[in-house]
C-alpha cells in the first residue's frame, strides 16, 4: 500500500450558509442528525485504510476542534490518528492566505511524517468516495498531481472550476475557473469535468510547488487558482473521473453522487432527499459506513394516543434520545435530544439537536438550530412576512432560527 498522509481543509467561513455557520466553521455544521459535515470527507478517507490524518482549521474552530478529538480517535499504538490543527502563523503573524498557503505553513507536519504521497481533501461536501482507485491512479502515472472530478453538463461550465483534458481524456491542458466557453469532454461532448476540490500530490512536487508559489507575492495561494494551473502548464497534471469510483456497498442510484451543501437551500434540499421514500443518498450502506460517535442517549420515545393528540413521526428520520410527546413530525430530520410537545405540528424541516417544540406550536419548511426554544402557539414558516421581520428566509423560503434562539408566540 502506498504511503500515503491525509490532509482535509478544514478553514471555510461558510457565509452562505449563515445563520448555521454563526458560531461555527463550515465543517462542523451537523447534517443529517447524527453528523457533521466533516465527517463525509473523515470517513472516505479512514474506510480506505488512510489513518494518518491532519485537520487544518482556522475560522470559529472550537466546535470543530472538540468534534475531531473527541470523535475521531484512532488507535495510537497502530500509527494511527486523526489530529485538528489550527492556524499556529508558523511563517510569520498572519493567518492563512489560502489553501496552499495553509499546508505550507504546516510543513512541519510533512517533515514529520515524511510521506510518498499526500492526499488532500475538503471538508465539506456530502459524498462516499473510495480515494484508494484514485490513488492508484495517481501512482501508476507518475504525476505531480491527480485531480478529482464529476461529470457536470456543458451548460453548467460556468458554475464550477472546469477541467479540460488531452485527447487521452487524462492528461489535463487546462484549468479554469468558471468558464463561459469551456470545452466538452473528448468522450462526451455534452459534459464538462468539474472539479471536486480533492487532490492527490506526488509530496517532493508539492513541497516544490507550494515553495515557489510562497514566494510570488502577486499569488493568491490557493491551490485550485494558482498551484494546479502551474503543475498543468508543465504537463504534470492528471484528472481522475469520480463517475469511476466504485465504493462497496453502493447501488447504481448512488454512485456518483456528490452534493456542495454550501448554501441554505442546497443544504435543505440534501436533507429533503434524506427522508424520500427511495433516497439517492443511502446512509444505509454498511459496507462503507459514514462514522461519528453521537452522545449516548436513550431510545427515541413516542407517547400518548388518545382523541386529538397522538405522538407519531411519518415519512421522518428520528435520532436517539428524541421524544414526541403528543405532537406529529411528517417529511422532518429529527437529531438527537429533541422534543415535540402536545398538538405540536413540525412539517418538512430540520430541527437540530436539544431543541425544544412547544404545546400547539407549528413549524413548517425551518432550519431549527440547536437548542431552539419554540415556545408554546409560535408559528415559524406559516407566515412569510411575519418570518422574514424577525429570521434569515432563504431565497427558496425556508425559514432559518439560530443556535439557542427563543421563538415567542
Amino acid at each position: 500500500m502506498p504511503d500515503v498522509f491525509g490532509i482535509v481543509l478544514a478553514g471555510g467561513e461558510g457565509k452562505r450558509l449563515a445563520p448555521l455557520t454563526l458560531d461555527r466553521a463550515k465543517p462542523a455544521v451537523p447534517f443529517g442528525g447524527n453528523y457533521r459535515l466533516i465527517d463525509f470527507a473523515l470517513s472516505n478517507l479512514v474506510n480506505a485504510g488512510y489513518r494518518r490524518i491532519v485537520v487544518l482549521t482556522q475560522y470559529k474552530s472550537h466546535s470543530l476542534d472538540r468534534h475531531v478529538s473527541r470523535t475521531w480517535q484512532l488507535s495510537p499504538m497502530l500509527g494511527n490518528y486523526v489530529a485538528p490543527v489550527p492556524a499556529q502563523m508558523r511563517r510569520g503573524p498572519h493567518w492563512y492566505a489560502g489553501s496552499a498557503d495553509a499546508i505550507y505553513q504546516n510543513f512541519n507536519l510533512l517533515n514529520d511524517e515524511r510521506p510518498e504521497y499526500i492526499i488532500v481533501f475538503g471538508a465539506d461536501h456530502i459524498y462516499r468516495m473510495d480515494p484508494r482507485q484514485m490513488v492508484d491512479q495517481h501512482v501508476a502515472s507518475g504525476a505531480a498531481v491527480t485531480v478529482a472530478a464529476l461529470r457536470a453538463p456543458l451548460s453548467q461550465a460556468d458554475q464550477f472550476g472546469v477541467i479540460e483534458t488531452a485527447e487521452d481524456g487524462r492528461r489535463i491542458s487546462a484549468f479554469r475557473e468558471k468558464p463561459t466557453d469551456a470545452k466538452g469532454l473528448p468522450d462526451a461532448p455534452d459534459q464538462i469535468f468539474a472539479s471536486m476540490g480533492n487532490y492527490v500530490f506526488t509530496a517532493e512536487a508539492m513541497v516544490d510547488a507550494l515553495t515557489a508559489d510562497a514566494e510570488d507575492e502577486s499569488s493568491k495561494h490557493d491551490l485550485g487558482g494558482d498551484i494546479i494551473p502551474v503543475l498543468v502548464e508543465r504537463g504534470e497534471a492528471e484528472v481522475y473521473d469520480f463517475t469511476r469510483n466504485e465504493v462497496p456497498g453502493a447501488t447504481d442510484r448512488d454512485r456518483g453522487y456528490w452534493r456542495d451543501v454550501g448554501t441554505l437551500d442546497a443544504y435543505y434540499d440534501a436533507h429533503m432527499d434524506l427522508i424520500s421514500v427511495d433516497p439517492i443518498f443511502n446512509l444505509y450502506n454498511r459496507q462503507w459506513p459514514i462514522l461519528s460517535w453521537p452522545d449516548p442517549l436513550p431510545p427515541a420515545k413516542f407517547v400518548f394516543e388518545d382523541e386529538g393528540r397522538t405522538g407519531r413521526a411519518l415519512d421522518s428520520m428520528v435520532c436517539a434520545g428524541v421524544v414526541i410527546s403528543g405532537g406529529t413530525a411528517r417529511r422532518t430530520v429529527l437529531s438527537p435530544g429533541v422534543h415535540l410537545h402536545s398538538y405540536s405540528l413540525v412539517e418538512d424541516s430540520i430541527v437540530m439537536q436539544g431543541t425544544e417544540v412547544g404545546r400547539n406550536a407549528v413549524v413548517r419548511r425551518a432550519i431549527l438550530d440547536k437548542d431552539v426554544k419554540v415556545a408554546p402557539r409560535a408559528q415559524v414558516g406559516v407566515d412569510p412576512e411575519a418570518d422574514r421581520e424577525r429570521f434569515t428566509v432563504s431565497s427558496a423560503g425556508v425559514v432559518v432560527i439560530p443556535k439557542g434562539q427563543t421563538v415567542e408566540a
